[in-house]
């Protein structure tokens, strides 16, 4: 309690002090009195008693031990901003070009750790060059790392937002993930950045299409249903497969199927249950068609196919 006394004490010293300098309104005079009168009462304060000032006064006034801590004419120090990092120096840049090099030999001979170690070497001394990032990328997405590829689009991104070629990569990235609805968007922006470019418009028109297929964009019931491996959408909406369905239809050992599936399931009403009686009955038609006849099967899988191909690396002419 005695060292809050003697602070409560050198504040009542100081607001006498101001009191008496004459400086303030009447009104914050007798302001300031109530409330030392008020600080004493509290603290069992009396400052006309000597003996009371010679136990509780402080060497120093509360004022200068203040203007001790907190000069005057101190300047208050200026915020340190954080120091963007160093450019790198000529000599740098050329070690890492060369490490570039060695990163796109080794991707040509599908060494693609070695690629990802001299890349990331020339990204260590030349942290700004949006190449390094975009080309370590592809050799993330050779070995599987589709989301470190994304992480190092972005990163070329943020470095050179018009780079048409770290879009094109981060939509094989995303496409490799399945996430069309991202990748879809990543090769329009390339597309937009270099309209020209045929790999980029291929790889915009798989991604689209496997968008469909997911049934993200929804088409009518029973859209987007793989039925052991066909894909029962791009059958009704292509006129060849329907023409080769009805012909596979006619011949007796698939109708002969059909009907003892049919007599199997019964009859339901319609609606939803009649919806999901007839894909039960189609995944069931798939399953006994695999059962049944293989050869069939893999035949059709083959002329349903729509032939795609995975989607083409931008830089098949031998460029990184």
């Amino acid at each position: 309690m005695s060292d809050a006394k003697r602070l409560v004490f050198s504040i009542m010293e100081f607001m006498e002090d101001q009191i008496g300098d004459g400086q303030l309104s009447v009104d914050a005079m007798e302001g300031l009195e109530v409330a030392r009168q008020c600080l004493g009462t509290a603290y069992d304060i009396d400052v006309s008693d000597p003996s009371t000032a010679c136990q509780l006064r402080s060497s120093r006034k509360l004022i200068e031990i203040f203007n001790s801590v907190n000069p005057p004419d101190k300047k208050p120090s200026p915020v340190r901003m954080p120091t963007p990092p160093a450019e790198a120096t000529e000599e740098q840049k050329l070690t890492a070009d060369k490490l570039k090099t060695q990163g796109n030999d080794h991707m040509r001979t599908e060494n693609y750790q070695e690629a990802i170690s001299s890349y990331t070497q020339a990204i260590d001394l030349d942290d700004r060059n949006a190449v390094y990032y975009c080309n370590r990328a592809a050799a993330y997405s050779k070995v599987e790392q589709h989301q470190k590829a994304i992480e190092d689009c972005d990163i070329a991104l943020n470095i050179d937002p018009n780079y048409s070629k770290a879009y094109g990569r981060k939509g094989i990235a995303h496409t490799s993930l399945k996430q069309y609805k991202e990748a879809v968007e990543c090769y329009k922006k390339s597309l937009e950045l270099d309209p020209g470019n045929q790999s980029y418009q291929d790889n915009l028109e798989i991604a689209e299409q496997k968008l469909k297929e997911t049934g993200i964009a929804r088409g009518p019931p029973g859209a987007g249903i793989n039925l052991g491996g066909l894909d029962f959408s791009s059958m009704l909406s292509n006129p060849a497969l329907m023409n080769m369905a009805a012909n596979l239809m006619s011949r007796p050992e698939m109708q002969q199927m059909m009907s003892g599936l049919v007599s199997s399931t019964g009859q339901q009403e319609g609606g939803e249950q009649g919806i999901g009686t007839l894909l039960q009955a189609g995944q069931q038609l798939a399953q006994q068609m695999q059962q049944q006849n293989p050869d069939l099967v893999a035949q059709l899988r083959g002329q349903t196919s729509d032939g795609q191909q995975p989607p083409k690396e931008n830089g098949d002419d031998g460029k990184l």
